[in-house]
């Protein structure tokens, strides 16, 4: 049985929880991992180039940096500014099999981070990898540094 001080510390962490967003859609009203998965595809499966990204993170600006050298039209979801940001970052974790960002797709595969972008490029991978892009995907490009999905 819990003390009295014991229950207040623990309902307190539950109306903290809540109001960051850490409870399960359920309960917080958000998107299910389902839901989350479902737009992860979407976005990849509409856009050849896709960054799912975190504005204040250095890896995320050096993928970004790669696509704009070589003038690739790319879209980007800035997961911090997203809603349900937390989610989507764990729908991706389940996706690629990596909790970090940047998580970058090019023609609905998995490239992975941002040094792997950079390596690519170096390597002169990148941008036939962009090429390869179905036509569905390339003409639906929503421009360098565009927002959030």
């Amino acid at each position: 049985m819990l003390a009295r001080g014991s229950l207040a510390k623990l309902t307190w962490g539950v109306i903290l929880r809540q109001r960051m967003g850490n409870l399960s859609s359920a309960t917080s009203g958000g998107l299910s991992s389902t839901s989350c998965t479902q737009f992860v595809q979407d976005v990849v499966s509409r856009n050849c180039v896709v960054i799912f990204s975190k504005t204040s993170c250095p890896y995320c600006k050096m993928a970004k940096n790669v696509f704009n050298e070589i003038g690739a039209t790319y879209k980007v979801v800035e997961l911090d500014q997203h809603s349900e940001g937390r989610q989507l970052q764990e729908a991706l974790a389940q996706i690629t099999g990596a909790k970090t960002v940047p998580r970058v797709f090019i023609n609905g595969q998995c490239i992975g981070g941002g040094s792997d972008t950079r390596e690519l490029h170096q390597q002169g991978k990148l941008r036939p990898l962009i090429e390869q892009c179905a036509p569905c995907c390339s003409a639906e490009g929503s421009g360098s540094g565009s927002g959030s999905a």
